[in-house]
């Protein structure tokens, strides 16, 4: 009876890890079928082992949820594959007038690069794109400009490289490196980053800086974090961390919180347990003897 009884846990252990193996390879399947591209027209080239040129005015192709448009594409297999046994691992690359578009996203530039594999599209030449709201009420246009932009076809995730500019509404940023999600409206930018709020009327212009900057485009709220520095005017304001809520005109900055006015020599720090306010449209930073803390739970990539 013992060895009856093992015997039928071991048969149900192994029938659940084939189970759970069947359910991994289905969903790998499911992962690089959401990768494979299609692309419009007939080509020129071995249709067997490839590599295949495609011109048109304008060659079209659609991978996952990115729809593409160029001058020619050329789609290609690793050498000694041939095409048709090849899907997961091709690649492709696009060139001349490049136009890629998904959702409310518009990117462009002058060649494109992509890869079944890793499910990455590279654009490259002047790269640029824009995201636009989802109606008039929802904010401003948000443009990035990068020297290279890739586009991960698995989730709505950009990722931009080299002298990356961010312009959205009066606020506008630089930076090394700029992810931006295009689900939650959230962009990061590493790399000496930077952010202006434009001047309005009596307000001065607005300059923060610190180690990262993460901006919720729609809210147009940021949270700037690790040797911040704010510059308005004649005043600099200095901590670990802060919260600006663009929309209220306030910056909430918390850790060895200091601000300076080069002006009157006014000097405000912030109490011990507190942190300073600084009201962007009156100029004015006064130090709260409270704890404060970041919403940076808001600011959260994917995977955090």
């Amino acid at each position: 009876m013992t060895n009856f009884t093992t015997k039928t846990a071991k048969l149900n252990r192994n029938l659940l890890l084939m189970g759970l193996l069947g359910v991994t390879l289905a969903a790998a399947q499911a992962e690089t079928n959401k990768r494979i591209i299609t692309i419009q027209g007939g080509p020129r080239g071995d249709l067997r082992n490839g590599p295949l040129t495609f011109s048109g005015n304008p060659v079209k192709a659609t991978v996952s949820t990115l729809q593409i448009q160029a001058t020619q594409a050329v789609l290609a297999a690793p050498a000694g594959t041939p095409l048709i046994e090849a899907k997961g691992k091709r690649t492709a690359n696009f060139t001349g007038s490049v136009q890629v578009t998904r959702g409310r996203l518009s990117a462009k530039g002058t060649a494109l690069a992509y890869s079944e594999a890793s499910g990455q599209g590279v654009l490259n030449g002047n790269a640029s794109a824009t995201f636009q709201p989802a109606s008039k009420e929802d904010g401003d246009t948000v443009s990035i400009t990068a020297g290279q932009m890739s586009l991960d076809v698995d989730n709505n995730v950009s990722t931009s490289t080299g002298n990356v500019g961010l312009s959205n509404g009066t606020q506008t940023g630089k930076a090394a490196k700029l992810i931006f999600d295009e689900d939650r409206e959230l962009a990061q930018l590493t790399g000496s980053p930077s952010l202006t709020r434009a001047a309005k009327g009596t307000q001065k212009a607005l300059v923060m800086t610190g180690q990262e900057v993460r901006v919720l485009t729609k809210a147009k709220t940021l949270y700037v974090r690790g040797s911040v520095k704010l510059v308005q005017g004649t005043l600099t304001t200095t901590g670990d961390a802060v919260f600006y809520d663009d929309k209220k005109n306030v910056a909430y900055v918390v850790g060895n919180a200091v601000s300076v006015d080069s002006k009157s020599k006014v000097t405000v720090k912030a109490p011990a347990s507190g942190y300073l306010e600084q009201r962007t449209d009156l100029a004015r930073v006064r130090g709260l003897n409270s704890a404060y803390k970041i919403p940076a739970e808001q600011f959260k990539l994917r995977g955090e």
